[in-house]
């Protein structure tokens, strides 16, 4: 909710909408009454990419986005950000050593000892 309510939107408002992002990271409700540190890795990693998602920011810049999740989980995120730069018009940059990720991007930079290596 508090990326929403950082945007102006009233808890009442946002509340709905955090839980319907909540839901579509594979999710339950019960995650509002939870603390971070309650939270698997796993769990923690897609409520951050919730968080990031919920406020429809333009650019979304992902480092490793899949690293703690396991392949149902990795794919259903995945998924997400691939329909967020399809149908949201939303930019999405994505790291990943994972060379599966990489093979869905629209456009892939390669790069080897910090220099770009092919694009």
């Amino acid at each position: 909710m508090y990326p929403l309510e950082l945007r102006g939107i009233k808890a009442k408002e946002a509340r709905p909408q955090a839980a319907e992002m909540i839901r579509s990271i594979g999710l339950g409700d019960e995650v509002f009454r939870r603390y971070p540190a309650m939270l698997s890795g796993g769990e923690q990693q897609r409520i951050a990419i919730a968080r990031a998602i919920v406020a429809k920011p333009k650019v979304i810049l992902a480092d490793e986005h899949t690293c703690n999740l396991d392949t149902e989980n990795g794919a259903n995120i995945v998924m997400l950000l691939k329909d967020l730069a399809h149908e949201k018009n939303c930019c999405v940059i994505i790291v990943t050593h994972d060379p599966a990720i990489a093979a869905q991007a629209d456009a892939v930079l390669r790069m080897r000892d910090g220099e770009v290596e092919s694009a």
